[in-house]
């Protein structure tokens, strides 16, 4: 039990300090942007046309930091919700280390890398699209309405006309308003880690009898455990799969949902809008069971 214990703190420790260089550096390029409005608002308008590419690209990288860096982003309204989704589908985490360090499981690496990109490009330029047309059927409505609100805020919701960077919830110092915004999702991502580490390893659940599950089914139940908030859900889905516990379809089924921490970010920041993000949450998961799916139905093997 003792074991045990240390195992998970050991676990829980190193998946949460992993992440800690990659959230300071997009804080700190955030931090600087909230320092210069007018780039600011420029970058992220110009940028929001490759959202979906970005996003998707900035996914393939094996790091769960991104995700969680992207949903406060998000949370901000810097970022589309396609380019957002695009991020949490195309995020592999763990996945692509561990099958890299197997000769034999290169090619399907390539492989899951390839397809999960196109399908989160393709998937977040598809929502993008319709938000865009049902935005701009509301806008039509509502015109006189929408101008009358329009305004930009910074973090703590104060107007733009009345921001000044001696504000308390804008530091002069970039650095430190980095340093602070990592601190606290650290600490947060930290405990989290805790909890669902500790629950993996201490439940006697047999994970591998998923192998005993009808192949066609498999997405439905992988894409739930790809939402696990923590890293070793994208090791779990891997050993299954180069097991042969699970087919290729619901391994990449389990590793497009794989964002858990991100969308776990999403409650964290905006507690108000929790039925969209219970939204956004359930949308990632039919994206997974879809694309799980669609590759079993089509007897795609590697």
């Amino acid at each position: 039990m003792f074991k045990a214990i240390l195992m998970v703190l050991e676990d829980a420790t190193l998946d949460t300090l992993k992440i800690i260089p990659i959230l300071y550096l997009i804080y700190l390029l955030v931090s600087y942007f909230e320092h210069n409005s007018h780039r600011y608002v420029n970058f992220f308008k110009s940028a929001k046309k490759f959202g979906p590419v970005v996003g998707g690209l900035v996914g393939t990288i094996p790091q769960c930091g991104f995700s969680v860096a992207m949903a406060d982003l998000y949370n901000k309204k810097s970022i589309t919700l396609g380019t957002l989704i695009a991020v949490f589908i195309a995020t592999s985490d763990e996945a692509i280390p561990i099958m890299f360090s197997n000769y034999d499981y290169i090619l399907p690496m390539l492989a899951m890398i390839a397809i999960k990109l196109v399908y989160a490009i393709i998937c977040g330029y598809v929502i993008d699209l319709i938000l865009n047309l049902l935005n701009r059927k509301r806008e039509n409505k509502m015109e006189l309405l929408t101008q009358t609100h329009e305004h930009t805020a910074c973090e703590c919701g104060h107007e733009d006309h009345e921001h000044e960077h001696t504000n308390h919830c804008c530091a002069d110092n970039i650095f430190l308003d980095a340093l602070k915004h990592t601190l606290k999702i650290t600490l947060f991502l930290y405990i989290i880690n805790l909890l669902f580490t500790g629950i993996i390893v201490l439940s006697e659940f047999d994970i591998t009898s998923l192998n005993t599950i009808n192949p066609y089914a498999q997405p439905l139940l992988t894409s739930l455990i790809g939402l696990i908030p923590n890293c070793a859900a994208s090791v779990l889905l891997v050993e299954l799969y180069m097991a042969g516990g699970i087919t290729f379809g619901a391994l990449l089924a389990g590793l497009c949902t794989g964002a858990g921490i991100g969308l776990l970010m999403l409650f964290k920041s905006n507690k108000k809008a929790w039925l969209k993000n219970l939204l956004i949450l359930l949308l990632v998961y039919l994206l997974g069971v879809i694309l799980g799916m669609l590759l079993n139905l089509f007897g795609v093997v590697l």
